[in-house]
């Protein structure tokens, strides 16, 4: 019997690696159905004005908004979001512009023009009252949000968010002021891998097939990510305009990020009198991808010290 077993093993192992091989956009969709699945989230569709919003969903409780960062998309918090659901009522869209949304060729995309936009897509899903949170670009909006909607937000959580006046370059940050280039964008679908590398000190695993569908659909959006990355790396900063908000705020990063300069989780601090600090050792710019778990836990924690 044992080598019925592990007759049945290899054959599955070998399906696995031709549908990777010969169908990659089939083999990256099932991929992560079943990755949303195991994380307690389901794929929603919601048409709001003149656009069509995909979102994740999943959970009980309090509703948790969760804005994905520049070039990301939703499931950037499917891992996150695991033990998040136990707790909250999560709702991860992609933002217009992004993942599978709709595309916005002529709109502006400065952080208050996106905040303007989740106003209306959030309120479209019948959402009144949350929490909410977002990583690098989407943990700036969020920012935004809570100043210009107080009250819709309970509290923010701020993972690395862009925005920030007064920090030290990054990597990133000096390649865009020497030359005007963007090293988030890719150059071709196998140059996503450098992207990720840049982007997390401990690379996620990902399928081939995942790496190679997010690869395309970044070259395919080129052209509208540059102008959206021009946008925002000349936008106002977000450290003033967040002083009128007096929402309770929560700031991860960490302390090896070569996109946003961890130099700025301090002053974002000092920004807001209210606002807690947590500075991750060893990870990159994306804590909630690295370090899921311990990120989901440190977000329970203080939102159970609110109370």
């Amino acid at each position: 019997m044992v080598w019925y077993w592990v007759a049945g093993i290899v054959l599955l192992v070998l399906a696995v690696a031709l549908l990777e091989l010969l169908f990659p956009a089939t083999a990256a969709r099932l991929a992560l159905r079943l990755e949303r699945r195991r994380n307690g989230l389901a794929l929603r569709e919601k048409t709001v004005g003149d656009v069509t919003i995909r979102y994740l969903e999943g959970g009980r409780g309090d509703t948790l908004v969760l804005i994905h960062g520049f070039g990301a998309d939703k499931d950037n918090f499917v891992r996150v979001a695991g033990p998040l659901t136990r707790h909250f009522h999560v709702v991860v869209p992609d933002l217009p512009g992004f993942g599978d949304s709709t595309r916005l060729p002529d709109a502006p995309y400065r952080f208050a023009d996106q905040a303007r936009r989740l106003h209306d897509v959030l309120h479209g899903l019948g959402l009144q009252r949350f929490h909410i949170g977002g990583s690098s670009m989407g943990g700036a909006i969020a920012a935004v949000y809570g100043a210009l909607y107080p009250q819709d937000v309970i509290s923010r959580w701020l993972l690395a968010p862009a925005g920030v006046d007064g920090a030290s370059d990054s990597e990133v940050a000096a390649r865009y002021r020497a030359t005007g280039d963007s090293l988030l964008l890719p150059t071709s679908a196998a140059d996503f891998k450098r992207v990720l590398a840049l982007a997390t000190e401990k690379p996620p695993f990902l399928t081939p097939s995942i790496k190679r569908v997010l690869g395309e659909r970044a070259v395919k959006d080129t052209a509208l990510h540059t102008r959206v990355f021009e946008e925002i790396a000349n936008d106002t900063p977000i450290n003033e305009l967040m002083r009128t908000s007096t929402a309770p705020t929560l700031i991860v990063w960490g302390d090896r990020d070569r996109v946003l300069d961890v130099s700025g989780a301090a002053i974002l601090r000092d920004a807001l009198p209210q606002a807690e600090l947590i500075t991750m050792p060893g990870i990159g710019h994306l804590p909630m991808v690295e370090a899921p778990r311990q990120c989901a836990t440190d977000f329970i924690d203080y939102v159970k010290r609110l109370k």
